[in-house]
């Protein structure tokens, strides 16, 4: 039979689960009860809370860890933030979630993936009663099973010593007589279909949906120039050795070749493919409501975003954060103002729709 305290109990431990009260108030409130010593041990071990935020790993473990985990932690005494370097793909996260084994509570995703797994009711759907829309810049970093608490860029780089007068854009990209050379795409369809339909003319204002069929037969006019990375340190190679004058990778990576080459190697943000860092929580995470708390306080953090973009290069999303980036980081920023109205925010919606047929497309193309 339970007691009228066993039940205040219960209440308490509802609010506390969905947020409502901290994990201060939670034990205060117990104490008043004189309950607290009595707390079953899986209540005491939510007063306690673990959770899961899973990256790639590298720098990301201490970026994120440093920016993310720690600030909450602060705010949330009794709860710590454990960074996981496996690599959320999204495989893993559905073999998680249909086996019933799931163990992670955010994880690193991207925009297709939120609504591929989004679509098959493997996530959460984002609780935007806790987590504020307003701290992101725009729709496309706010999605319903994911959100944005940095970005990053795909553009253009090259090879400055080689041209007498610097490319502008995809359409240059594509122009193997005025800009001769050999190429560089990912071995990826999502952001080399996007530069494709920029080279044929499209309006940045109005690229999506894109023209799967003559995107493909764009990158097949240069395919026997083109060569394809699969990895960032394997684009810097590309880049480093000749192997290719010109190409499409992640502005991180840009950055560094910019650095180190002394401006030799130079890249652009004009057509840039924006993309969302988008954050999923697979369905059954074990830290429950908890997570969106979590998700929450990474998108309103503008100064650990700006933190971020120092040691990762990472944009920021949060709408405060440019006036707090640094003058010599601005050149750097994929959503400093200046730089982001110039690129197109890449549609997570309409590539999470097509993304399995049209990079299997590309794939086959390529390989070909």
């Amino acid at each position: 039979m339970q007691s009228f305290q066993q039940d205040c109990v219960e209440l308490a431990l509802e609010k506390f689960r969905r947020g409502e009260i901290s994990r201060r108030g939670l034990m205060a409130g117990l104490a008043a009860l004189g309950a607290a010593a009595a707390l079953p041990d899986p209540a005491q071990a939510q007063a306690a809370q673990r959770l899961v935020m899973v990256n790639w790993g590298g720098i990301a473990n201490q970026g994120f860890g440093n920016n993310y985990g720690k600030p909450f932690e602060a705010a949330n005494p009794g709860v710590t933030v454990v960074q996981d370097s496996t690599g959320p793909s999204a495989g893993r996260i559905r073999s998680m979630v249909e086996s019933g084994r799931v163990t992670w509570d955010l994880c690193d995703s991207s925009a297709t993936s939120a609504f591929l797994l989004g679509g098959m009711n493997l996530l959460n759907p984002v609780d935007y009663s806790v987590v504020d829309r307003a701290n992101v810049i725009g729709p496309t970093f706010a999605l319903e099973h994911g959100a944005a608490p940095y970005s990053f860029s795909s553009v253009l780089v090259y090879d400055s010593s080689k041209f007498a007068t610097a490319p502008t854009g995809w359409a240059d990209f594509w122009d193997l007589q005025k800009f001769p050379g050999t190429r560089l795409l990912r071995r990826d369809a999502a952001g080399a279909l996007d530069a494709a339909q920029m080279a044929l003319g499209k309006d940045i204002a109005s690229l999506y949906p894109l023209d799967i069929r003559a995107c493909l037969a764009k990158v097949r006019e240069i395919r026997r120039s083109l060569v394809f990375w699969t990895s960032g340190s394997e684009s810097e190679q590309f880049i480093r050795t000749g192997e290719a004058v010109m190409g499409q990778i992640w502005h991180t990576r840009a950055k560094v070749l910019e650095a180190e080459s002394n401006g030799r190697f130079k890249f652009i943000w004009n057509q840039g493919i924006l993309q969302p860092g988008i954050f999923v929580s697979p369905r059954g995470n074990p830290g429950g409501a908890l997570a969106q708390r979590l998700l929450a306080s990474m998108l309103a953090n503008a100064a650990g975003q700006v933190e971020l973009l120092k040691l990762m290069g990472n944009g920021p999303t949060n709408p405060n954060a440019a006036a707090l980036v640094p003058e010599e980081f601005k050149k750097y920023n994929p959503t400093e103002p200046a730089n982001a109205r110039v690129q197109v925010a890449q549609d997570g919606r309409w590539w999470g729709q097509n993304y399995a047929q049209a990079n299997a497309d590309y794939i086959d193309m390529v390989t070909g």
